[in-house]
């Protein structure tokens, strides 16, 4: 059985049962339903027109369904009507589909698991396990998603920056359970892609090559946070890093700038750099300066105050820490290197063991905590 295939159809089959006639919510449980059908069926080899047998099973549950439902006369109509079985139509509604899961009617966390299930074909014990979720509580969100968009017509028009958020949403979310996140992604931001020539798209996916490639140094052992600085370049992956670089250049040469083709020309500089001292922070200080201005977004304005004490000193970088809210995610750390790097570690060993506290996952406050203990170690070793 090809589960690969099997989630690579699952958009189209949808699109085309609601071009039949289903409407989205029904369309989508009549989907799963055949996916499930066909994980059975399908042990013993994929038939020769996957997508026609997928289809028309997945149309038959929805007739089921519809028969069941003598409340709705339209549906009862579609009975009648049922078309004879064989190949699905070519059209490919794939797009279109991004854009009703990523509705902006919908909240990030329901688009997610929508673009999850209805585009990535997986099912809701799946979405559940990669975000820690009781499988009821995922099953009720994308069922009061499905709600929310069943009226939304396909013809309706899209928003490519909404859909593009989502999947960036994915992607951070890395990976756990069964399904890894981060790979599902950037599957989806390619097949994205190859239905759009829209920069930002290509943007995002050499974004999430760029990041990906950096993944096998990311960790040290049991699951020990390794900052860029520190990775093992050799680990990270040349071919990833070569298609994210083509990809981010045939985007730029567009000059249509946006504010992902940005943040993956500041990953690209990383992993053109063989040692970490060969990092070309100049430059990176004026893509975060481009990106700054794309988004005036005060994340871009407290890594760019980063890249400033890289490229200008540790006294230039505090000074441009210094303007944005401490509130800001992170902050205490960018602070706590900053200082450290201007040699005053007993300020530095201080902010670190504040930042640990403030950490948003178990592997940053473990960094952080060490790099406290480790200035601590340091200064009593002097003293």
């Amino acid at each position: 059985m090809d589960e690969a295939l099997l989630r690579a159809l699952t958009p189209t089959v949808i699109g085309i049962l609601v071009r039949r006639g289903a409407d989205f919510a029904a369309a989508e449980d009549a989907v799963q339903e055949g996916l499930v059908e066909a994980v059975r069926a399908w042990s013993d080899g994929v038939p020769r027109d996957p997508k026609g047998w997928l289809v028309t099973v997945a149309w038959r549950k929805f007739l089921d369904a519809a028969r069941a439902d003598t409340s709705r006369r339209h549906r009862e109509e579609l009975v009648e009507a049922e078309p004879a079985p064989g190949p699905g139509e070519a059209v490919d509604d794939t797009l279109q589909l991004y854009f009703l899961c990523a509705h902006p009617s919908l909240t990030p966390a329901s688009a997610v698991a929508l673009t999850l299930r209805a585009v990535g074909g997986l099912t809701t014990r799946q979405i559940a396990q990669a975000y820690l979720v009781p499988e009821a509580t995922m099953a009720q969100r994308i069922s009061r998603a499905k709600r929310t968009v069943s009226g939304v017509r396909f013809n309706e028009p899209g928003d490519v920056a909404t859909v593009l958020r989502v999947l960036y949403l994915v992607f951070n979310e890395g990976y756990s359970g069964d399904v890894d996140l981060a790979a599902e992604a950037i599957r989806l931001t390619r097949q994205l892609a190859a239905r759009t020539t829209h920069e930002e798209v290509a943007g995002l996916l050499a974004l999430m090559l760029l990041h990906h490639a950096r993944r096998a140094a990311r960790t040290g052992p049991g699951g020990r946070l390794v900052p860029l600085v520190e990775q093992d370049r050799s680990l990270w992956d040349t071919g990833l890093i070569a298609e994210g670089v083509d990809i981010l250049q045939a985007a730029l040469a567009r000059d249509r700038l946006g504010e992902f083709q940005a943040q993956a020309a500041i990953a690209a500089l990383h992993a053109d750099a063989q040692r970490a001292e060969e990092t070309d922070w100049v430059q990176i200080v004026e893509w975060y300066d481009e990106l700054v201005r794309l988004t005036d977004s005060p994340v871009a304005r407290l890594n760019r105050a980063v890249a400033v004490g890289e490229a200008d000193g540790p006294r230039a970088g505090l000074a441009a820490l210094a303007v944005l809210d401490p509130a800001l995610p992170r902050y205490t750390a960018a602070a706590a290197y900053l200082h450290e790097r201007d040699g005053d570690p007993v300020t530095a060993a201080r902010l670190y063991a504040e930042a640990a506290r403030l950490a948003p996952n178990l592997a940053e406050c473990e960094h952080l905590t060490r790099q406290a203990a480790r200035l601590n170690a340091g200064l009593r070793e002097y003293s």
